[in-house]
């Protein structure tokens, strides 16, 4: 008897781990694709994030191109902007939600941000990092990290 109680707890442990193992297992993720983020004004967010933010614009299907805007982002991932955001933005803050991208060059940015009279915060990360945050038209966060310490 104390064997078929060791047996199956046995069985149940065993069958535990797989059906764990099965679950990480079903969700591979192979790359990052991309972020929507919905827009009041599509144009003027587009222009912010191809002139100010310098993004390259990818194809839109003809069928969306009133209504979104893409644009790449590295080396596989993409910004997606959805016309259609009727209330404000709101956030927790400077550290609240956002989305990072890496940049060479702060100096050069924070130049270029000032020569278009966008407002900024920039602070050092605790590894010498310096990172700038700053705002779109809706008010998303967005937040520019050196790539290696000057």
């Amino acid at each position: 008897m104390l064997i078929k109680k060791i047996n199956i707890k046995a069985v149940a442990l065993a069958i535990s781990i797989l059906f764990v193992s099965s679950l990480r297992a079903q969700i591979e993720i192979s790359n990052y694709n991309h972020v929507a983020l919905a827009v009041k004004d599509i144009q003027k967010s587009t222009a912010f994030y191809k002139d100010i933010i310098g993004l390259q614009s990818v194809e839109v299907p003809d069928n969306l191109r009133e209504i979104r805007s893409w644009f790449s982002v590295g080396a596989t991932g993409q910004l997606h902007l959805l016309a259609g955001r009727a209330e404000a933005v709101t956030n927790n803050g400077l550290f609240g939600s956002h989305f990072s991208v890496t940049i060479t060059d702060a100096d050069k940015a924070l130049k270029h941000l000032e020569k278009h009279d966008i407002s900024y915060t920039m602070r050092e990360r605790f590894d010498g990092i310096r990172q700038i945050f700053l705002q779109d038209p809706d008010g998303y966060f967005i937040e520019l990290n050196e790539s290696s310490k000057k």
